[in-house]
């Protein structure tokens, strides 16, 4: 989930035009994670092929994947690895918060309580082995790289930035620019529009851009000391300091310079000791990376792409192939000059 910063950022809107010819690095884990949430029935059920097998990722990458690759974007899907032992609270946490979910649900549509059936089934999706290696497969068949992380992949995704084989990182979570990723895109695989919690309405959703240098600059700290300001927010490596919030920690840090004289300042509950403010300073400074991967998007092998999707999970092939048609750009894309 990461840490939700966005209030204190400026943001830049932008349409797909905008990202013509650039390189984006994209957390495959994060927009999976939407793909699943979002993709499903009226009464929240994802979905499913005759075999009971989930099939909304496969369907929300090809739609996704196919509109980027229409506007000549080049997406790169990366896959997140094992994760620091210091995330194992978070992930537990997690887990238990869809289980809760999951009952809920249930009671839901036993109550026919359709509206509140859907919202608590999108909070209970799991990306499995399953569903990771599902989209690999389908990713390598329409010509879209994507890379492995050993561990963090919007971690991986800001390196691939910040060394400058992509031009942003593609994700919801705010994290990467933690990682000092220069730019970060929210939104991009996202739908137009996107319903207002707890009414019947929706709004516009537009991608938008987020510079870590000029932030940096208008809230007048430093990297580190965003860093430092996270870790006393709560990170999904630490459970923060009770009873600070974004706006109270960066004028906590701006006063007092780190984290070490917060702490020193204010004590606090939860507060991290300096071994662990060691570490997950590590983590956000100096990640788990691999510089083994190539980028080479490739003609889509159509043929194997309805062979799958349609004899083994069920897709119609009149609606793949026209989806199918925009990947065929991908041949002309890669005989022009990449853009940073």
């Amino acid at each position: 989930m990461g840490i939700n910063i966005g209030g204190l950022l400026k943001t830049e809107k932008i349409t797909f035009n905008d990202l013509k010819d650039r390189v984006i690095a994209i957390d495959a884990y994060n927009v999976i994670h939407q793909f699943l949430a979002i993709i499903r029935q009226r009464d929240g059920t994802p979905l499913k092929d005759s075999e009971g097998r989930i099939t909304s990722h496969i369907s929300g990458l090809l739609h996704r994947t196919g509109n980027m690759i229409e506007t000549r974007i080049r997406p790169i899907y990366i896959f997140d690895g094992k994760p620091h032992n210091l995330k194992n609270r978070t992930l537990q946490i997690r887990k238990e918060r869809k289980i809760k979910a999951e009952k809920e649900w249930k009671d839901a549509i036993r109550k026919g309580d359709m509206e509140k059936a859907k919202s608590k089934a999108q909070q209970t999706s799991r990306i499995t082995d399953e569903i990771a290696n599902q989209s690999k497969e389908l990713l390598n068949l329409l010509g879209i790289p994507f890379v492995q992380a050993p561990s963090e992949g919007e971690a991986q995704a800001s390196y691939m930035v910040k060394k400058g084989d992509a031009y942003a990182v593609g994700s919801q979570d705010f994290d990467c620019l933690l990682i000092g990723s220069p730019i970060l895109i929210r939104n991009l695989t996202s739908s137009n529009r996107r319903k207002l919690p707890g009414k019947k309405a929706y709004m516009k959703v537009n991608p938008e851009l987020i510079r870590l240098d000029i932030n940096l600059k208008q809230l007048g700290i430093s990297h580190k000391q965003l860093v430092d300001m996270a870790i006393l927010i709560g990170t999904d490596f630490n459970p923060g300091v009770k009873g600070l919030g974004p706006k109270k920690s960066l004028d906590l840090i701006k006063k007092v310079g780190n984290i070490e004289n917060a702490i020193a300042t204010i004590g606090g509950e939860n507060a991290p000791t300096f071994e662990e403010i060691k570490e997950i300073r590590k983590i956000f400074h100096n990640p788990d990376v691999t510089k083994d991967y190539s980028l080479k998007w490739i003609k889509p092998d159509k043929d194997k792409v309805i062979e799958i999707l349609c004899e083994e999970y069920n897709f119609t092939k009149s609606r793949i192939e026209p989806i199918l048609e925009k990947f065929e750009k991908i041949e002309n894309m890669m005989k022009q000059k990449t853009l940073f």
